[in-house]
């Protein structure tokens, strides 16, 4: 209470006037985020990060960086030593919500918008500025998968010989992300960090919002699109995917980023990120669980071993890993396809 207290009290120096203050928004981990509703009908968000867990100094920077290529919310105010921001509000629509609310052919026209913004993001950001993803950091992310899910959530720590598969996986996929033309990565680019406004019938402005990108790093080309195409929020079918997947590609190519000119030796690329980036949620999901006490983590896991099966399943360099996956969920498989 102290805290909401002294954010108030802030907002008045910053805010003259009359205004009030939202319930927390969203999930941001150890920062909070309130809308603040103006006399006049507009809006502002507020993040409130305390000091002892946050540092406010990359966001503000990334901010700034992003500016010119994305539509990010400006930083209208800041305190970093009490770990306050003051942002231009985007909207209170996700793409998760809007997606929800049309049918394909309106989220076909959504993710159009959705993938330019991707595109100018990795066109147009400078990267000099912006940390490496290094092989040494991606080794650490895929730890938490045996750390916090095989032995924290299921109860199997690895060993013997499944822990040798494990790291024989984990160098495959670390091995591949490294190989992967490098560009700017927003490191979180999914439905719920995406702001739409409007309708299709009202309009919607093309340049969908983009918040949430204080871990912007230099990284894999496809690890963006492996969190935007395999959402552990929004499922499509696979053909919906594949679709999207293509038109990336080719407004990739047009805009002269380090995609693979054949597109099936892009989508293996992508597929492998994908691999990636789940094994990276689940222990990262785990960890929010029984870690931070976030139970609600638990409920999206089998959406990630879905989407590990399907590929696993698909590669014969990924077929250790998939029978691991299935030893230690009790899966029995059917018949599969190898590619």
């Amino acid at each position: 209470m102290d805290r909401i207290n002294t954010l108030r009290q802030w907002l008045h120096t910053q805010l003259p006037g009359d205004h009030s203050l939202s319930d927390p928004i969203g999930d941001a981990s150890s920062r909070r985020y309130f809308r603040v509703l103006l006399a006049d009908g507009s809006s502002r968000m507020v993040m409130d990060a305390p000091p002892d867990r946050n540092d406010l100094t990359p966001f503000v920077q990334v901010a700034a960086l992003l500016q010119p290529a994305l539509r990010v919310p400006r930083v209208l105010a800041q305190d970093l030593q009490q770990g306050f921001l003051l942002l231009d509000d985007l909207g209170e629509v996700d793409l998760q919500m809007a997606l929800a609310a049309t049918d394909e052919a309106g989220a076909e026209v959504l993710y159009r918008w959705v993938i330019a913004s991707l595109v100018s993001l990795q066109r147009d950001v400078p990267v000099a500025s912006l940390p490496s993803y290094s092989a040494e950091i991606m080794v650490e992310d895929l730890n938490r998968f045996a750390e916090w899910y095989a032995d924290r959530h299921l109860g199997k720590p690895l060993a013997g010989e499944d822990l040798a598969i494990w790291e024989r996986s984990r160098a495959l996929l670390v091995a591949r992300a490294q190989m992967q033309g490098k560009v700017a990565i927003h490191f979180d680019f999914h439905s719920r960090n995406l702001i739409v406004t409007g309708s299709r019938q009202t309009g919607l402005d093309e340049r969908v919002g983009v918040i949430d990108f204080q871990d912007a790093r230099v990284g894999p080309i496809c690890y963006d699109l492996a969190s935007l195409l395999k959402d552990m929020y929004v499922q499509w079918p696979e053909d919906f995917r594949l679709d999207l997947a293509v038109r990336y590609w080719e407004a990739a190519r047009q805009a002269g980023l380090p995609v693979p000119a054949a597109f099936d030796d892009f989508y293996a690329q992508f597929e492998i990120m994908g691999v990636f980036r789940q094994i990276r949620t689940l222990g990262t999901f785990a960890r929010l669980a029984h870690r931070d006490g976030k139970q609600r983590y638990i409920d999206d896991m089998p959406v990630a071993v879905a989407y590990l099966r399907e590929t696993c399943a698909r590669y014969t360099e990924l077929h250790p890993l998939y029978k691991l996956l299935n030893r230690l969920t009790d899966f029995v498989p059917g018949v599969g396809y190898t590619f």
